[in-house]
């Protein structure tokens, strides 16, 4: 019952934080909505961490039935094991992160209590979504953050300079979604049909039970899921949108890209281990999207200019990994790495909006550098997110990176190749971001230095927490060549807590080939930072403007121009169409029909009416008529018909 109420209590709270804020934030004072908003969501953690210390087996909370058809149920119920109460975790714990740092970021914005709604309400969305013991109640947590991402993508929709390309930026993010949704729709009713069923553990359980289920339809359900989750995790075809989400406010990038909505898709997967352990085609599909999304998104992100951009395609690329060991069937590799990336992801977006703070809104890294000194919290932070990003040794992204490239030397050495080319790109374009933003000469002008400042202590203490879980987040798994009493845990705790995935063993690789790998892997990290220190820091090399640009560099900057093959096949083809239907079918046909109609209806009642125009006369004259017709059809009926 104790575990019921602090379920019930995670949900609530940012819930009624949302409610709060939205009826009455208005008129509050900034600092109390904030506060509100922020104290709602690590409350929620803080009873995270309990159920996470009291945590037994898998525990179903149900609150009340939804739809019940003969042997069909629906119900709002709640599912408590490791996955979920793992997802929560990350979910309120870098989310409050984020809260505090939008006190400060936000504070001159006049939609503050607006903005402060929408995130809580996030936050709920998610939660539902991780928390949920049926796809039904994940479907509803899954449009929520959908729905919220497009609010907060375009929240500054009316701004006078950038208000139409953030409502075009929001409404992309939004179609696409959507796409992915009528995926993860007609898998929903291919499972209905299939298992009469949307409970996690019922089918799982039915599967376990009855093999005759596991047919055909098994490729089909997991490619519908699969496709959902390529919309909101970003994968190829459907990742276009993330990057324009940079349209947003930063703490919204950092929400929407480190611990929200952009793992929903990996969530799924996970979650739908026991469905895509039978489809190995549509894993084989999950592994080479994942792969082509990484090395794509990397190389697209060597030539970005804007600091949000960069971290945006970062981002892409990463889910590509994380994809890549969910195609392995290594479901906990994933989930560590959306962990350690939760850390230093969400540190690198908020360590931009410090930046973008301190410059007064300049977004493009042409025009800084040398803020090393002028930012310093600022830039020991980013240096730490950058450095466990790009594979460092000992840092929390150099372990999860590990593990993912050894399932794949592991399964795979071909993959294994791909992978560490992805990486070493990553390595490139992470320190040229870092090098050109706080190394050399400030490039802006005097005046624009003379402003830069640090950020305050509401932003500066997430970005103080997120550098330390960057650092030492590479715990939670360690490897288990030195550390044999500690190793592996995540694999142990998820494996253990999480149905389906403890008959789910990860490749572990001996000694010498593990040694071999991780030296390598830090060769490589080591070696390009070394390089782009020699090359942005010390020689001073700029970033290039557009007209400086060789071939392979354009085609980066100008992200293999897909947005322009989209708008030519897709968007330009639509909007002709609409428009022929709004010209002759919505103009000539409907609109001139019903202008037809009304006057064929206008004169006939102009004609009859003088039928009643009050007038004896004109009356019997018509009665008289009517009983001369009368009289004449039955003369003709009885002489002639007859």
């Amino acid at each position: 019952m104790a575990k019921d109420l602090t379920l019930i209590f995670i949900l609530a709270l940012p819930l009624i934080g949302f409610a709060i804020n939205g009826v009455f934030g208005k008129k509050l004072p900034k600092v109390l909505v904030g506060g509100l908003a922020t104290a709602a969501v690590f409350l929620a953690f803080l009873l995270a961490l309990t159920l996470f210390n009291g945590l037994e087996g898998v525990q179903i909370v149900r609150l009340f039935e939804i739809l019940h058809y003969d042997n069909f149920q629906i119900n709002a119920s709640f599912q408590i094991d490791a996955l979920s109460v793992w997802m929560t975790l990350i979910i309120t714990g870098i989310g409050s992160l984020i809260h505090l740092f939008s006190m400060g970021y936000m504070s001159h914005d006049e939609g503050y209590h607006k903005f402060f709604t929408y995130l809580n309400l996030f936050i709920f969305s998610m939660l539902l979504l991780v928390l949920g013991s049926n796809y039904f109640v994940l479907f509803f947590g899954w449009e929520g953050v959908g729905m919220c991402s497009y609010l907060l993508i375009g929240f500054h929709y009316n701004d006078a300079e950038k208000g139409i390309a953030n409502s075009l930026a929001a409404r992309k993010a939004f179609i696409m979604n959507r796409i992915g949704d009528a995926g993860l729709l007609l898998g929903l009713f291919m499972l209905i049909g299939q298992f009469g069923s949307l409970e996690y553990l019922e089918i799982g359980k039915m599967l376990q039970s009855n093999p005759a289920l596991q047919g055909g339809a098994m490729f089909f359900i997991t490619l519908c899921l699969f496709i959902a989750a390529t919309g909101k995790s970003a994968q190829i075809p459907l990742f276009t949108w993330l990057p324009d989400a940079m349209a947003g406010p930063t703490p919204v990038s950092a929400l929407i890209h480190a611990a929200t909505m952009v793992t929903a898709g990996i969530y799924l997967t996970v979650r739908s281990n026991f469905l895509f352990e039978l489809a190995p085609l549509t894993q084989n599909i999950i592994l080479y999207v994942g792969l082509a999304t990484t090395l794509v998104a990397a190389f697209m992100a060597l030539r970005q200019n804007d600091i949000k951009k960069v971290l945006a395609y970062s981002t892409v690329s990463q889910l590509g990994l994380m994809f890549v060991a969910l195609g392995f069937g290594t479901y906990t590799v994933a989930l560590f790495h959306v962990t350690t990336h939760a850390f230093f992801k969400a540190l690198l977006f908020l360590g931009s909006g410090s930046v973008i703070h301190g410059m007064h809104e300049e977004q493009d890294i042409r025009k800084m550098g040398g803020l090393a000194k002028l930012m310093p919290i600022t830039h020991f932070t980013f240096l730490i997110g950058t450095m466990a990003i790009a594979g460092i040794p000992f840092l929390s992204g150099f372990y999860s990176k590990d593990e993912i490239l050894a399932q794949a030397l592991h399964h795979n050495p071909v993959v294994y190749v791909v992978l560490v080319l992805a990486v070493t790109l990553t390595a490139i374009y992470m320190f040229r971001l870092y090098f050109l933003t706080f190394h050399g000469t400030f490039r802006g002008t005097d005046a624009l230095k003379a402003k830069v400042h640090e950020s305050g202590l509401s932003m500066t203490l997430p970005l103080m927490v997120l550098a330390v879980l960057s650092v030492f987040g590479g715990l939670l798994n360690l490897p288990g060549l030195f550390f044999h009493g500690a190793a592996h845990w995540f694999d142990h705790y998820l494996s253990n807590g999480t149905f389906g995935l403890s008959s789910v063993h990860n490749a572990h690789l001996d000694f010498n080939t593990a040694m071999g790998l991780m030296i390598f892997a830090s060769f490589i990290a080591i070696i390009v930072g070394f390089w782009a220190f020699r090359n942005y820091a010390q020689k001073g090399a700029l970033a290039k403007s557009d007209e400086q640009m060789n071939a392979w560099e354009t085609l980066s900057a100008k992200k293999l121009y897909i947005d322009e093959i989209y708008n030519a096949i897709f968007v330009q083809p639509l909007l002709k169409i609409s428009q022929f239907l709004a010209t002759v079918f919505d103009v000539q046909i409907l609109r001139n029909g019903v202008y037809a109609l009304a006057d064929s209806i206008l004169n006939t009642a102009t004609q009859t009416r003088k039928w009643q125009n009050g007038f004896l006369s004109s009356y019997l004259f018509w009665m008289v008529l009517g009983l001369i017709l009368f009289v004449s059809y039955y003369i003709l009926k009885l002489t002639v018909w007859h």
